[in-house]
């Protein structure tokens, strides 16, 4: 049995998590590759670095594609080969004329939880403008949409499953920035990194639109690291790279922004 309390210790994500452990346990006494569902970030940032210390089982995460938000993971003893391959996942395509009705992700999920199906058995949803959308989902509910899901907003779709290789990813865009700050206060760094005034970045923060490593901060003065990963809602990521200081005791910071 896995440290239960251990794991579960400051975590938000309480009910999730504990699922997760007792599937664990299932993957340890039985020697399956266990699934998840489809965990959301926040959800599979609690998961990976409350299971990081434990030696007995191991995780992989996967989505469909390399930048996929919501991702399954496959659970297994430390000793079985595992590798993303085992984690059971199918495409769909959702195909209508969009032109004059346009739909959007909102749109997509909303038709598809409205046949009854819940978010857990759905990964992300990608809007491909006016020719509809392709939906990830668990592969046992591809028959189900297929039949079921045949209207999105005032538009008559055909839902069929796809090869996972038809997947019309958008890589996102990726810009590299250097700054140089006074201090390492996550007002100052994001401000720098998404090109918005410092007011502003501390209204959005004082908001709670600001994630750092998936977990809600609401502290402007909140520290940043090398690594952490600062998301706002409708604006992209800033990744933190290699922090150095300089001769006048500020710090010199590489970011990358994802768009």
């Amino acid at each position: 049995m896995l440290p239960r309390e251990e794991i579960l210790k400051g975590v938000e994500n309480r009910d999730t998590v504990a699922r997760v452990i007792d599937q664990a346990d299932q993957a340890i006494k039985t020697w399956e590759v266990v699934l998840t569902d489809f965990l959301s970030p926040p959800e599979l940032a609690e998961i990976k670095r409350g299971f990081s210390r434990l030696t007995e089982v191991q995780l992989v995460a996967w989505g469909g594609y390399p930048q996929a938000e919501r991702q399954r993971i496959a659970i297994a003893r430390s000793e079985m080969p595992l590798d993303q391959s085992q984690v059971a996942i199918a495409v769909l395509e959702i195909a209508g004329n969009f032109l004059f009705d346009t739909a959007s992700h909102r749109d997509f999920l909303g038709a598809m939880l409205g046949t009854g199906i819940v978010r857990e058995k759905t990964g992300d949803v990608i809007v491909l403008g006016e020719r509809g959308a392709q939906a990830i989902v668990v592969p046992e509910l591809v028959e189900f949409l297929a039949m079921n899901l045949q209207q999105v907003r005032s538009v008559t779709v055909k839902t069929q499953p796809i090869d996972v290789s038809e997947l019309k990813i958008r890589e996102p865009k990726k810009k590299e920035l250097t700054t140089v700050e006074a201090s390492l206060r996550l007002d100052a760094i994001a401000s720098a990194g998404f090109g918005m005034s410092r007011s502003k970045m501390v209204d959005l923060i004082d908001s709670g639109d600001v994630r750092v490593n998936w977990k809600d901060i609401t502290q402007a003065s909140s520290q940043v690291k090398s690594g952490d990963l600062i998301a706002i809602r409708g604006k992209g990521r800033l990744e933190i790279g290699e922090i150095a200081v300089t001769k006048k005791d500020r710090y010199r910071v590489q970011l990358t922004r994802y768009m």
